[in-house]
């Protein structure tokens, strides 16, 4: 997995820490499209290109009633010395109301629950709670 990945993993742990609203990150493909499934979900109010600045990304951070953080915690289950891979039945088994897992499948990024949607196996990307 990329570096910028994590630094955007770090920057969103840490501007929920300090309790900030919004964080600025360096704007990547991959990034984009974890942040719109992260929005989906409802893990962060939203995101957007910065007005000022082309390549960076304003991502706008969700607190929970009580101001705890959307987020909170973000693990690797694939590693590169390590693959795994889950077929489709194995998906079915995962209970996804409890545990949301971004898959990396032959038709790019999805969610748990898009992959048992559209039948897809693939590679944990992500396990966020």
């Amino acid at each position: 997995m990329k570096n910028y990945i994590w630094n955007m993993f770090a920057n969103i742990k840490n501007g929920q820490t300090a309790k900030k609203s919004i964080i600025i990150q360096t704007r990547k493909n991959m990034c984009e499209h974890i942040l719109k499934l992260l929005w989906d979900e409802g893990f962060i109010s939203g995101y957007r290109i910065s007005a000022e600045n082309n390549k960076k990304l304003e991502i706008f951070l969700k607190y929970q009633k009580n101001g705890k953080p959307a987020i909170n915690s973000i693990k690797t289950l694939s590693k590169p010395g390590k693959r795994v891979y889950y077929s489709t039945k194995q998906i079915w088994k995962i209970d996804s109301s409890k545990l949301f897992i971004i898959f990396s499948t032959h038709k790019g990024l999805k969610s748990i629950t898009q992959c048992k949607k559209f039948k897809l196996g693939g590679e944990p990307f992500l396990i966020i709670n």
